[in-house]
């Protein structure tokens, strides 16, 4: 259950009632996609009147408006149709993680089409920064990625883009280097050669491609054997 300092206030006013819940601010996108967790998610189970007074709700106008004592619907319905109250520090920090994770998702899955490399993150923040793209801190980066693109392409040369790594490890050095491939790596095929060694074709984020071949280049050694598909 998140600190009780650590909460936001959600409030939802309407048919002359006021309703608030304290939640977890880095909970609310996925609150308002309708998913909750209420020991994790809320700092009280309860719906109050006025939340920083400790005031709560009366159970008839609960009923009355949500139609439910349900706590984890009623939250929802809160966040979704009501208002997220923070602190200005609070939605800066908020604001800043969002915009951080924007800025990692791009230059993870994006090069530069002009020069083939990855676009560093600090050239991608500041390019959302001149576009002046409005982050939302409460919707995930995920659904903010395409009107951020949109926004920043005419600035920087973007292209989202997956490249192919042919790619072929000795047996005895494969368990060093699956784990990390996976965390990144899509396997479109594989196959033990007769000596042993694992042959595979990986799809991964261009902006990454070659942290993976360093990856496997420095946990593996020489015995590697490593290419770009180039298609």
């Amino acid at each position: 259950m998140v600190r009780l300092e650590d909460a936001v206030v959600a409030r939802l006013e309407t048919h002359g009632h006021r309703f608030e819940i304290l939640i977890d601010p880095n909970s609310a996108d996925r609150i308002r996609s309708g998913e909750i967790n209420v020991d994790d998610d809320l700092a009280i189970d309860q719906v109050f009147k006025d939340a920083r007074k400790g005031d709560k709700a009366s159970e008839s106008a609960i009923v009355e408006i949500f139609g439910t004592r349900d706590i984890s619907a009623i939250a929802i319905e809160i966040v979704k149709k009501g208002q997220i109250q923070l602190t200005t520090e609070q939605r800066r920090a908020l604001l800043e993680e969002r915009r951080n994770q924007i800025v990692e998702m791009i230059a993870r899955e994006s090069i530069n089409p002009q020069t083939k490399a990855p676009n560093p993150p600090a050239r991608i923040a500041q390019a959302i920064e001149e576009a002046k793209f409005h982050i939302d801190p409460f919707k995930s980066a995920e659904d903010q990625l395409p009107g951020v693109l949109k926004a920043i392409r005419p600035i920087l040369p973007i292209k989202m883009e997956k490249v192919r790594i042919k790619i072929r490890i000795p047996g005895d050095r494969y368990g060093k280097v699956y784990a990390d491939l996976m965390k990144n790596a899509e396997v479109l095929r594989e196959e033990w050669g007769r000596d042993g060694s694992w042959n595979a074709v990986l799809q991964v984020p261009a902006g990454i491609s070659n942290e993976i071949i360093e990856t496997i280049g420095r946990k593996v050694g020489d015995s590697a054997e490593v290419s770009i598909i180039r298609q």
